[in-house]
């Protein structure tokens, strides 16, 4: 699951950079009037200069030899260093929804609004990964938003108890198909599970036959 959320955080990060910077240039993080809520945009702003700053990156380091002004990266050095949290918060507050409905579509969705409830999910769902956390019978904090019909491989989402891990399971590998088309995710996850009991599955929210939907085959 690491291994998915690392490839959706290095395909966010390329596409939200190159598709906001061609309309509103190499710095757009720092104009606040690009943003809804201020509050939100200056608490991203605050964690980015202390993400960059405290950076040891050679990148950073020498971009701070070299230019003075303005006080930060363009936003292809400066993005690199910034957590997944911090990106999600600035696609989520974004004014330009066309732009977001750009990015959204480039992953296969019809609606900003499901890239921006999956990108809020899987923040939460990486720091559990990252520290080790326990994923197994967990109550995720975050619901995914869960459409009944999406243009790629897909899932019935009737049964679906969208607070389980299952859930997760079926954005991270529905978002695969676009960015690693190659990927293992659903082999290694079949494996990982298999033999497993059905209450064992029941508890992180697996259909009986999960293994018949469309996007797990």
């Amino acid at each position: 699951m690491f291994a998915a959320i690392q490839d959706l955080e290095v395909a966010l990060r390329t596409r939200i950079i190159q598709s906001f910077s061609f309309p509103y240039g190499a710095f757009w993080f720092m104009d606040d009037t690009l943003f809804k809520d201020k509050v939100i945009y200056l608490s991203c702003l605050e964690c980015i200069r202390k993400e960059v700053y405290r950076s040891n990156e050679d990148f950073i380091k020498e971009h701070f030899m070299r230019y003075d002004e303005p006080s930060l990266p363009p936003v292809w050095k400066t993005m690199e260093v910034v957590s997944f949290g911090v990106l999600s918060k600035l696609y989520c507050n974004f004014r330009d929804v066309q732009l977001k409905k750009y990015v959204a579509s480039s992953f296969g969705l019809p609606q900003y609004t499901y890239l921006e409830s999956w990108m809020k999910c899987a923040t939460v769902l990486r720091n559990y990964c990252a520290h080790h956390a326990r994923l197994w019978n967990r109550r995720f904090p975050w619901k995914p938003q869960l459409p009944e019909r999406l243009p790629l491989k897909w899932v019935r989402t009737l049964p679906l108890r969208p607070y389980k891990l299952y859930a997760q399971l079926c954005y991270l590998s529905y978002l695969e198909q676009n960015i690693t088309p190659c990927s293992r995710l659903n082999e290694k996850l079949s494996a990982l599970l298999e033999g497993a009991s059905p209450a064992f599955l029941k508890a992180m929210g697996f259909p009986e036959r999960w293994k018949e939907e469309e996007l797990f085959r």
